[in-house]
């Protein structure tokens, strides 16, 4: 792939063109698993709930009038409530869930977001036109880990504004399933372009129906309505909360795994703007998100809304953007390759001026707690050393 500019060898600047000689063959998400889930907790200290549960759809007869978005909201949580390491929550509920998860074999660990963003860049029409992001990649043994680099995590809607209707319709249409829960996010593992990926994403909810979760087998549905059934929220059911020693995050185990197949995204939408399946279709395919709540409105008064199987049709709009894909995979290979070779710490920056990606080398402090490096090395003993970041 073209470089244009290259200062001292620890400044590299990439540009669209050249990535289709190294794109990747195969460019389909493939061997989809669900590893982990925790939800964040309303409390004076970072606290989370392993596994926790996303809410559960529970819309309201007929139509619902839903008053606007207002007070505070969330851009990126795990930054807002963990600033010294957002990514720590991914690694601890990781590792409760799959305690011999073997992490040297991922590739790039990393949000949804920050792949919508390198997405973004590859073809502009799939994200917010024109819009600067920063990404900060830190590198564990082989594996590079994608932090999401925010300029602001939570934003105040106040009263004279008006925001939409998304967040409080949530509220209305969703019942949450875990005590003091402000989000649900969920680590997924998929193959791309013969790359190893470990996503965290936030998810809106959860379908109790199971007539409405497609499964493969007999038993799929079998371990999903045992599942969706031993969900308890008593606290008898729920064990005493537990701090790492060398971290300030507080661990509560509670909540049950509910699966992949029943999961949601929620979009609100006034009623004469109808909203496209390609205009949310990079998020789900991203989290490999299977249903779908597109509701509309009229001033807040919304319409009983329905749940969208859209497996089928997100694999459509995977097979009609191979060429952006296939760069995709290019691109991530390509900071793979130099942050491999720099190792500890990088910077990945989107400048709509230029329009460039600039991978720079920086000296930054370790991303993750010590204890969680040993992860690394436990399964491949000549890699401790370059597991510092």
């Amino acid at each position: 792939m073209s470089e244009p500019r290259a200062d001292h060898g620890d400044v590299i600047e990439l540009a669209r063109t050249g990535l289709e000689s190294s794109a990747s063959t195969s460019a389909t998400i493939t061997d989809v698993k669900h590893l982990a889930s925790y939800n964040w907790i309303e409390a004076s200290s970072p606290t989370i709930a392993v596994p926790g549960s996303p809410a559960r759809w529970s819309p309201p007869r007929g139509s619902r009038q839903v008053r606007k978005d207002s007070g505070l909201i969330y851009i990126a949580q795990n930054a807002a409530r963990h600033p010294s390491s957002p990514l720590e929550p991914l690694f601890r509920s990781l590792f409760i869930e799959q305690p011999s998860f073997d992490i040297s074999s991922v590739d790039v660990v990393t949000d949804r977001n920050n792949i919508r963003k390198l997405l973004s860049f590859i073809n502009p029409s799939l994200g917010k036109n024109g819009e600067p992001f920063t990404i900060q990649v830190d590198m564990a043994g082989q594996t590079a880990i994608f932090c999401r680099d925010e300029t602001a995590t939570t934003e105040v809607i106040r009263p004279d504004e008006f925001r939409g209707y998304g967040h409080e319709f949530e509220k209305a249409y969703t019942v949450s399933q875990i005590r003091g829960s402000t989000g649900h996010h969920r680590v997924i593992s998929y193959r791309l372009g013969g790359l190893n990926f470990l996503v965290r994403h936030e998810t809106d909810g959860y379908v109790e129906d199971v007539s409405l979760v497609e499964t493969d087998t007999k038993s799929t549905e079998d371990n999903l309505v045992n599942s969706l059934r031993s969900l308890s929220l008593s606290a008898e059911g729920i064990t005493s909360a537990e701090t790492p020693a060398s971290s300030i995050l507080t661990i509560r185990r509670e909540g049950v795994v509910v699966p992949r197949e029943s999961t949601l995204e929620i979009k609100t939408r006034v009623s004469h703007k109808p909203l496209a399946l390609r205009e949310v279709a990079p998020q789900l395919w991203v989290s490999q998100t299977p249903k779908l709540i597109r509701a509309y409105h009229q001033r807040g008064k919304f319409a009983a809304p329905e749940v969208e199987d859209v497996t089928a049709a997100v694999k459509d709009w995977e097979q009609s953007h191979q060429e952006d894909i296939k760069k995709l995979v290019a691109l991530i290979s390509r900071i793979l390759q130099l942050t491999r070779d720099w190792s500890g710490s990088s910077t990945i920056r989107y400048n709509p001026i230029n329009d460039r990606l600039v991978v720079e080398r920086v000296k930054r402090k370790k991303a993750l707690p010590d204890d969680l490096y040993t992860h690394w090395s436990r399964t491949h003993p000549d890699s401790s050393s370059s597991a510092q970041v």
